[in-house]
């Protein structure tokens, strides 16, 4: 069984930590209005020795059919070995109970070790942890609590198309920051910052998905993550962490400390919030992630939970619990570790058919991280600007689905969704077959493409 570090110690030097005061300006106004639920605020003193409740409308546990539950799961040091675990008695008992908003006290408590080994962050710092029905459901849920419609916010460009309706569905002015293979081009955000328009509220929040980026493939480095930090201090903005890829890292540097860990050597502590999700490591089914961040903010996410869907499945956290606390911190190292060797085994089948049938018709970078490639089509002699280089829309829309390889056109990546030459190609799940024959077919759209182009005359 895991043991759970004590996360209780003190840092040898105390850790300066943002008032609680400091958050509300960064709270949107539907935050603010949001009431605590009346029931939920109070179940902890459910948990009083001694005290009867007749609080909450829980259903009795007795006119539940299940009984036990059970599952087999492999081995992180021995794969081919599986075990047997089971869920019944108290656990499941409390698996299939509603819960506390924030998760499950037993994986809330396992996460904090967790964020510890990985992070260095301590509890006595500030900050918590709400478990989510996903990155996703937390990140939304920040999102209206931190944004009110028309404000602006800074988004890294090209961005996670799933971010890009949560902004625009709140009229947000999304103001696209620079990034190259080496993340946030923190001079694009400064020059963005320094010449912001007299008057007019600076953004309060920065979206970064640092880690083997969804879709540019692309993992931030030190130096431009200390620089971001910088920026967030200088002009006042708190930092949306989204790493769903952090345990999806098989670079041959050590992995670069995150900008939640990074933020400890800041004067104050208080300016990230960050997103884990277990999808890409455990199951993408399970939906289980987790936000970790200043309490005040934890708060606001915690009270729409409680309006919106009470909380995340009791029944899945149980089972996850029982999964990782089986495991321990070294076994889900493992585990992870052979994870990110699995995705690099599948980049390098990838690449290798890039560079057989996409030499001198696209560019690219190597990822070090996650399970994309961010590649730019060559459709002309003109390599000089972006907007030059053709549109992929139509060449991947039409001619390489019509030869039978469906991709992504870069363009639904751009919150204005500009003209772009630039794909992304998943490499997650396809074999090495159909990875030869899905680039040939993408090779055989562009020769198509460019050959259209010069046969328009000018």
């Amino acid at each position: 069984m895991s043991q759970i570090p004590d996360t209780s110690i003190s840092h040898d030097a105390p850790v300066k930590r943002l008032p609680k005061e400091y958050y509300t300006d960064f709270l949107s106004d539907l935050a603010k209005e949001r009431k605590p639920s009346a029931i939920r605020s109070l179940f902890p003193l459910e948990h009083t020795p001694g005290l009867i409740s007749l609080l909450a409308g829980k259903p009795n546990p007795s006119t539940f059919p299940f009984t036990s539950l059970s599952f087999n799961a492999r081995s992180p040091v021995h794969p081919e070995e599986e075990t047997t675990l089971n869920l019944s008695g108290a656990d499941l008992a409390q698996g299939l109970q509603y819960g506390d908003t924030a998760g499950l006290k037993q994986l809330l408590d396992w996460i904090y070790g967790l964020q510890e080994i990985n992070h260095g962050r301590k509890r006595n710092e500030g900050w918590r942890i709400s478990i989510g029905s996903g990155s996703q459901d937390l990140i939304y849920k920040a999102v209206t609590a931190m944004v009110n419609p028309g404000d602006s916010v800074l988004v890294e460009s090209p961005v996670y198309a799933g971010v890009i309706p949560m902004f625009h569905s709140l009229h947000c002015d999304q103001i696209e920051v620079e990034t190259d293979s080496q993340g946030i081009r923190s001079s694009s955000l400064r020059t963005i910052l320094e010449q912001w328009p007299e008057g007019k509220p600076k953004p309060k929040v920065l979206y970064t998905v640092p880690y083997g980026c969804n879709p540019t493939g692309m993992t931030a480095t030190l130096e431009r993550r200390k620089e971001v930090l910088q920026l967030a201090r200088e002009h006042d903005f708190i930092i949306l962490e989204d790493d769903p890829y952090f345990y999806l890292y098989y670079g041959k540097a050590p992995r670069y400390p995150s900008y939640f860990a990074l933020e400890l050597d800041e004067p104050e502590v208080g300016r990230v919030l960050r997103f884990d999700s277990l999808s890409k490591v455990l199951s993408a089914g399970i939906r289980i992630g987790f936000a970790s961040g200043p309490e005040a903010l934890l708060a606001a996410i915690d009270q729409h939970t409680a309006t919106s869907n009470l909380q995340t499945s009791s029944l899945t956290q149980a089972i996850v619990f029982k999964l990782l606390d089986s495991w321990g911190y070294e076994g889900f190292a493992i585990h992870v570790h052979n994870v990110a060797a699995f995705y690099a085994e599948k980049r390098d089948i990838f690449e290798r058919a890039m560079k057989k049938y996409l030499t001198g018709l696209a560019e690219w970078s190597t990822p070090e991280a996650g399970m994309f490639f961010w590649f730019k089509l060559l459709l002309n002699d003109n390599k000089a600007a972006d907007e030059d280089s053709g549109d992929s829309e139509v060449v991947i829309k039409t001619k390489a689905f019509e030869n039978g390889v469906l991709a992504l056109p870069g363009t639904v990546f751009l919150p204005n969704g500009r003209q772009t030459p630039y794909v992304r190609a998943s490499f997650s799940l396809t074999g090495e077959e159909d990875v030869d024959r899905a680039i040939q077919r993408i090779r055989d759209a562009i020769l198509d493409a460019r050959a259209t182009a010069v046969a328009i005359p000018a």
